[in-house]
């Protein structure tokens, strides 16, 4: 047999080559079409009109809010396509608050659909909450618009206190009943204006013709150390003698414009003393209190409490019943007689509920305001003792 010589090989060698890469070009081209830049073209695709939102800010800085203060921003949404752009509500952070979205007949909806060309306004707004310190919250709405599906608005800033109060109670633990005090409070402000005073009262009317009150602007010095403070006052609370004795519970309402108006009530709480004094069984010294308790209608209840005098007034003093609530309080004042070397005279008050008497409820809570005893003493610096009472009559079946 006789072998094809080198030249009869390179020919069908070189045909069988072209051949095979033409298949192989064929079907690559078959299964991938071509693209610019590779010497081939991409088929066309269909191209329709298209919402595209366009929003100008999305970042809105409030600067410092008050706490408790409100603030509030408005974005504009437009559309850019040409087809209408359809937005709703999407989620917002917890102190985040967006409003219904802006009608132009002056309405709201949930939802909207912007013409090609038109906008809206998107109001985003905020309440200051917590102590205070940088926030940052957030407000999104969904779009039709395929490019942007959603859209984020974030708001951010600095939340201050309204005003600082220090401090923030009035507390005289031990006040004699024949001498005054005197007690100052700071109140420094951090609203767009410096505070204007307009009233400061006591408003526990029982007591309120002892206490004399007045307030005094703060200087520049005094608003050095508070950061961010816009203005601020001193409230004087002063008290003459002669209050009664017992517990001291007052509230001091102080009103003032910023320009908002503001209302603070700094509690005035302690006990008055003297030459009066009180001691018993049912007698709460921690409180203040005549605590009488549940009292069965049926049994009835006797106690005694007694009133202890001493100083130059004590002969002075015979106690004389001029208040009793409930009225079903029987209060009896027994003679006077000295203790030990006779410093100190001990006055007897026999307490009694009869059997048989209305039910009431004299707890000393919000709904059930506690009951009193009120004595005309005859002592020239305590002429008035309260004796808070607290109980309840109940009826037994």
């Amino acid at each position: 047999m006789r072998l094809p010589n080198a030249w009869a090989v390179a020919v069908i060698a070189a045909c069988l080559g072209a051949a095979i890469g033409a298949g192989t070009a064929s079907l690559e081209a078959a299964l991938r079409p071509w693209r610019a830049g590779d010497f081939a073209a991409t088929p066309r695709r269909a191209t329709g009109a298209a919402p595209a939102v366009e929003v100008p800010e999305t970042l809105f800085n409030f600067g410092t809010v008050g706490v408790g203060g409100k603030g509030d921003h408005e974005f504009v949404i437009r559309n850019a396509g040409d087809a209408p752009l359809e937005i709703t509500r999407g989620a917002t952070s917890c102190s985040c608050t967006v409003s219904d979205f802006e009608e132009a007949d002056g309405g709201s909806a949930q939802a909207r659909i912007i013409p090609p060309g038109g906008s809206t306004k998107l109001r985003v707004q905020w309440r200051g909450k917590g102590d205070g310190g940088p926030f940052r919250q957030q407000a999104s709405v969904s779009t039709n618009d395929p490019r942007r599906p959603q859209v984020a608005f974030v708001v951010e800033g600095v939340v201050i206190p309204t005003y600082r109060v220090s401090p923030p109670i009035v507390t005289w633990p031990k006040l004699s009943a024949g001498e005054g005090a005197e007690a100052r409070v700071r109140v420094v402000t951090f609203g767009r204006e410096p505070p204007v005073v307009e009233s400061i009262i006591a408003r526990d009317d029982k007591t309120s013709q002892f206490y004399s009150l007045a307030s005094t602007p703060l200087g520049e010095a005094d608003l050095a150390t508070d950061t961010g403070a816009t203005g601020g006052f001193d409230v004087t609370v002063a008290v003459r003698s002669g209050l009664p004795l017992g517990p001291l519970r007052q509230t001091i309402q102080v009103v003032w414009r910023m320009p908002e108006e503001v209302s603070l009530d700094i509690p005035v709480e302690g006990s008055v003393t003297g030459d009066l004094a009180l001691a018993g069984a049912a007698w709460d010294a921690s409180y203040g209190f005549l605590s009488l308790d549940t009292v069965s209608s049926r049994k009835g209840l006797n106690t005694t409490l007694f009133l202890t005098v001493k100083g130059p007034h004590r002969q002075e003093v015979r106690p004389v019943i001029r208040e009793r609530l409930p009225a079903s309080l029987e209060v009896v004042v027994g003679e006077g007689r000295p203790v030990g070397s006779g410093n100190v005279i001990r006055i007897p008050l026999t307490i009694t509920i009869p059997p048989g008497v209305a039910p009431a409820n004299h707890m000393g809570t919000p709904q059930a305001p506690a009951g009193r005893i009120v004595l005309d003493t005859g002592h020239p610096d305590s002429p008035t003792l309260v004796i808070p009472v607290r109980v309840a009559i109940i009826e037994d079946e």
